[in-house]
């Protein structure tokens, strides 16, 4: 027996929903348990809550999804939602998330449905689960799940990726193989397989319209690493495509050797870790070792730069510690690496000022502030920046402070 215990993904918000969603679950296995209640409780559940795959009701595809057969069946699914739901929860927010796991409760039963044609009837929150389980694999791919593995007196806990804990024990083998081989009968494994090809698409399209917010740790980050090792294994197989891209066509061919091929890895390897740790840090309230972990990830590549979020927490905690200088550059990544960002305007008027009052930089200040002032649309914040610009081209000599500078069209 292998059992999922907890995961090692961030939590960014409090999962209140899934936390409702279990408390429902256990809640109404009470209400509607025929043994405590009688006879009549049953009776009911089975006329309107149940779904019927003969003849299904409209509202039997949400209802079944909070029934339960018995004490075992309601534990194990609640054990897997606690498990993989927090984070899913955490990552889409409370309304997106509750709204995603009905409708892959709904797929999961349609699918069920059209497979069994009408021969039994469905209860249970496996559908659903199941289409979280997959969406927590495509939010955190590279996470690692601790397992419990019980086999009869051998009881041991092993961390495990998740990758390997979803895609090929949860839904290949519990849910192929083993029914092959004779597992239980009364299992809907259909639905359950269904859950999982809505979970994953699902999670996979709010990533790509960025109804989820995209992220290091996410299957798209994965994506991204897999093509650069690709590009880098091509650059090794052709020794000149790596110089002639540096250099144009004046560049000398250098062999780059096995050798170099793995270090390289190991080095983009070091930078992913990193990066996971700062996140990981910051998602902590951690800013002491998120701070230290981004130094880390600079003396590597000084180029890397982290999500919207964390980059610019990462420079505050450096301006509230007085490091004025490692904060300018921070938000320098920052405009550098998001030139599209709508807080690209505040950041530039704040990189403005630190460059100015702190650092004592008209030149870097006048320039900063010049740029804010060309995306900055709130009136108050314009203001501010055209208080600083005047005070700023005053000390150059190039206007007076009360003049308004030129903005460009």
């Amino acid at each position: 027996m292998i059992i999922p215990i907890r995961t090692e993904s961030p939590l960014k918000r409090v999962p209140y929903v899934n936390f409702f969603l279990i408390a429902t679950n256990m809640l109404l296995y009470v209400v509607f348990n025929e043994k405590l209640l009688g006879e009549a409780v049953g009776t009911f559940k089975k006329d309107y809550l149940v779904l019927d795959a003969a003849e299904p009701g409209v509202l039997q595809f949400l209802t079944y999804q909070f029934l339960h057969a018995d004490e075992w069946h309601l534990f194990g699914n609640m054990l897997f939602l606690w498990v993989f739901g927090n984070s899913v929860n955490g990552k889409m927010g409370g309304l997106p998330y509750l709204l995603f796991y009905l409708a892959g409760g709904v797929f999961a039963a349609w699918g069920w449905a059209v497979v069994t044609g009408g021969a039994s009837s469905l209860i249970g929150a496996s559908g659903s689960i199941a289409a979280i389980t997959t969406a927590y694999l495509a939010l955190f791919p590279r996470s690692r799940v601790t397992v419990l593995v019980w086999l009869f007196i051998f009881i041991r806990f092993f961390e495990v990726s998740a990758m390997v804990v979803i895609l090929l024990k949860i839904v290949v083998w519990d849910n192929i193989v083993a029914p092959s081989l004779g597992g239980p009968g009364n299992v809907a494994n259909q639905a359950h397989l269904a859950g999982y090809l809505f979970g994953f698409v699902g999670a996979i399209f709010m990533l790509w319209v960025k109804a989820v917010p995209r992220d290091q740790f996410d299957i798209f980050s994965l994506w991204r690493r897999w093509i650069l090792r690709r590009e880098f294994a091509s650059a090794v197989r052709t020794p000149g495509a790596q110089a002639q891209a540096r250099f144009g066509s004046a560049a000398r061919t250098e062999t780059v050797s096995p050798k170099q091929h793995e270090g390289e890895e190991a080095r983009q390897d070091r930078i992913e870790e990193l990066r996971i740790g700062a996140a990981e840090a910051h998602a902590k309230g951690d800013m002491t070792a998120a701070t230290a972990t981004y130094e880390a990830i600079m003396v590597i590549d000084p180029r890397q730069c982290l999500s919207e979020m964390q980059q610019t927490a990462i420079a505050r905690a450096y301006y509230d510690r007085d490091r004025f200088s490692e904060a300018a550059a921070a938000f320098e990544r920052f405009v550098e690496a998001y030139p599209r960002s709508r807080d690209r305007g505040q950041i530039l008027m704040l990189l403005g000022i630190i460059y100015a009052r702190d650092l004592r930089e008209p030149e870097n200040a006048d320039r900063c502030l010049t740029l804010a002032l060309e995306t900055l649309r709130d009136e108050k914040r314009r203001e501010q920046c055209l208080h600083w610009l005047r005070d700023v081209r005053a000390s150059l000599g190039r206007e007076s402070p009360d003049s308004k500078p030129k903005e460009h069209a």
